[in-house]
């Protein structure tokens, strides 16, 4: 499953940026996307497969806070990706003819950028209060990687404040984009819905299908995780819900925007083609 995962995107990555057709702001939020989705899964898989293949389960306080940094990173751009993605099929389907406008290189650049830096914002500031907590010698996590709520849990010194870092956070950086993407969602089925003919109708909501599948995934598995009360759950369901939000989602989603998708689909035809040396060449 990683590797279909890592192969999955990256394959992904190379048919747009191979193909000058998908050289839009759709397919750059995607690139971004997948490339996002590689290193997330990374974050957490190759550890518990080492611990599978050696039959260990010990990680190094250092190496325990460095994957809480760079999966809270990961974890957090993808939220905010797919938030930008929402916005993009916003104005392509309500504002169609000031699409090219509006969505300039400058802007797509300036979305993905921002995201970045909250992103990297965001996860320095829960590494640096998960930082001065005090633990004990060792600690058991029931868990298969370091997860930012456990750890807090597992502290010997006094978390409220990271308690109340981590939930105001949770409210702002994953309320925030959840509402942004409910309300572009809410304009484009108002917009579909004036659409008089059938045709149309099925057309513009094929270009958003894809999107609004991985953003159900993406947040029905996180709110399992995340947003439920680790007092009433085993750590065995724990474990399962995180697997489904870690591994099976990052590694569906280049399934999904492949399968349902034609242009990518060419641009995978046309990059295999040149991969395997059946391209044709020109001189000039």
């Amino acid at each position: 499953m990683y590797l279909i995962t890592v192969f999955g995107n990256l394959l992904i990555i190379l048919a747009i940026s191979s193909d000058s057709h998908l050289h839009t702001p759709m397919y750059f939020f995607l690139s971004n996307l997948s490339f996002v989705d590689i290193c997330f899964t990374s974050t957490t898989i190759p550890k518990m497969l080492q611990n599978i293949w050696t039959l260990s389960k010990v990680i190094t306080y250092e190496g325990c806070i460095i994957q809480v940094y760079f999966f809270m990173l990961f974890a957090g751009l993808d939220n905010f990706l797919l938030t930008v993605m929402a916005y993009d099929r916003f104005v392509a389907i309500c504002h169609p003819l000031h699409y090219t406008v509006i969505m300039n290189p400058q802007l797509c650049a300036i979305l993905v950028l921002v995201s970045w830096i909250i992103s990297v914002l965001h996860s320095s500031l829960q590494t640096l209060m998960t930082l001065r907590l005090s633990f004990c010698t060792e600690v058991e996590i029931p868990h298969y990687y370091c997860e930012l709520k456990l750890l807090i849990q597992l502290a010997c010194s006094d978390n409220f404040l990271n308690d109340m870092v981590m939930f105001l956070a949770a409210a702002l950086l994953g309320g925030g984009p959840f509402v942004g993407i409910f309300y572009s969602y809410s304009k484009i089925v108002s917009a579909i819905h004036r659409i008089s003919s059938a045709q149309g109708k099925y057309k513009a909501f094929s270009t958003c299908a894809s999107h609004l599948s991985v953003v159900s995934l993406f947040y029905f598995t996180g709110l399992g995780v995340y947003l439920s009360s680790a007092a009433t759950r085993s750590a065995h369901s724990s474990a399962i819900t995180s697997v489904m939000y870690t591994v099976v989602t990052p590694m569906l989603n280049p399934f999904i925007y492949s399968l349902r998708n034609k242009i990518i689909k060419r641009a995978l035809k046309v990059f295999f083609r040149m991969a395997s040396g059946k391209g044709s060449f020109v001189f000039s």
